[in-house]
């Protein structure tokens, strides 16, 4: 465990925050050298009172959109977009207008979609778990289909829920290959998904443990199409709160209405030593980047005194 892990901050906006307030995070984010800034891309609060999360949601793609513009270096994405929220086609224009934007930083985290109170507060069709995951399939295919065609020539897909025909398949991301980010803990399907088309497997909210069985049907997944396991990044995410001492923990804890203890057992939470050590018992289990989740926007200290105090002893 020679070489540091790539660290990258998440937040999630959808809990009540302004678009300046994500570009703060953002710059913060690119001031203190970690690689990347991330936003989960939801429009409901989660919460017994969705309507006191004021000022309410922001769209994923359109603050990165802004955020492409007023950041240099950072990389931007999403953790991740649900596969019922766009059509495939307008998410591929979207997703490769805003890499063009930011020459060439941007990464699509695309999954099948969860959260059922959010689509029937905005109108959003919510099907069965087996068709979430049957459109997922197809818009990883169709997206990186389209994204890969030739310039000049035309890209077809037929698919049970997506039909594309003779589509110029414009316009191209900077990157080729765009990173696309696949996650979750589904035992054949996730995998399988993620080898295919995935340079970065989210293994999520877990135990280190339950990191490594996840990372290690990856790694079979990609053996069984002739991948190297190596070509893709194995990361997991949890919430962080990170305090020089014991008190200096439980005041961001309460900051982001949580129990220290309860986070401790749960997310990256405590003393530098104590997140350090954390650390490396998922580095010990396959991680090699690490999604930190940072729910108080307001404190950029935060980020300040991770990179500071924990960055240095990875």
């Amino acid at each position: 465990m020679t070489q540091r892990p790539d660290l990258r901050i998440f937040t999630e906006p959808q809990q009540g925050a302004t678009y300046s307030q994500l570009l703060a995070v953002a710059r913060r984010t690119e001031e203190t050298g970690f690689s990347a800034f991330f936003r989960s891309d939801h429009y409901l609060a989660m919460s017994d009172d969705p309507a006191s999360a004021l000022p309410g949601s922001t769209d994923a793609w359109t603050t990165l959109a802004g955020l492409a513009r007023e950041t240099s270096t950072v990389r931007l994405g999403t953790l991740v977009s649900s596969a019922t929220f766009r059509h495939p086609g307008v998410l591929a224009v979207q997703v490769a207008q805003v890499d063009d934007m930011s020459g060439g930083r941007v990464e699509l985290g695309l999954g099948a979609g969860w959260f059922e109170a959010e689509h029937a507060a905005y109108a959003i069709p919510f099907p069965s778990l087996g068709e979430r995951f049957d459109r997922l399939a197809e818009q990883l295919e169709l997206i990186t289909g389209m994204w890969a065609t030739p310039a000049g020539t035309a890209y077809d897909f037929s698919g049970h829920h997506y039909t594309v025909t003779n589509s110029p398949a414009l316009p191209k991301p900077v990157q080729q290959p765009l990173p696309v980010v696949v996650g979750g803990a589904g035992k054949k399907r996730t995998p399988e998904l993620a080898a295919r088309y995935a340079a970065d497997f989210n293994a999520g909210f877990c135990t280190p443990e339950d990191a490594g069985q996840r990372f290690a049907r990856v790694r079979a997944a990609c053996e069984a199409i002739g991948r190297d396991p190596g070509s893709i990044e194995m990361s997991v995410a949890h919430l962080l709160v990170l305090g020089k001492d014991d008190d200096e923990v439980a005041r961001r804890a309460r900051a982001v209405g949580r129990d220290p203890e309860e986070i401790r057992s749960q997310g990256f939470c405590g003393t530098p030593g104590e997140v350090t050590d954390l650390l490396g018992r998922y580095r010990e289990a396959g991680a090699t980047r690490f999604y930190l989740q940072v729910l108080d926007l307001a404190d950029l200290d935060h980020l300040d005194a991770f990179a500071s105090l924990v960055t240095p002893q990875l």
